[in-house]
């Protein structure tokens, strides 16, 4: 599994057409393989590694059943 680099500077003018044959997420890519894709974006972005993920602070969140 490689991974991909992350290039925050590539970035061009496109039409819809162009846009539509560079698409990376195109459906003949496999969902494990999307999300995998996506996934590296994110943790790019947000910069933590893959191999040490922030955890979810729970304490921010709830949850509760609403009443008739």
């Amino acid at each position: 599994m490689s991974d991909y680099k992350f290039d925050r500077t590539a970035f061009k003018m496109q039409t819809f057409v162009e846009a539509d044959k560079a698409n990376i997420f195109d459906k003949n890519v496999s969902y494990p393989e999307r999300l995998r894709q996506v996934y590296f974006l994110i943790s790019q972005a947000y910069g933590f590694l893959m191999s040490d993920q922030p955890k979810l602070d729970r304490t921010h969140f709830s949850s509760r059943k609403l009443s008739n």
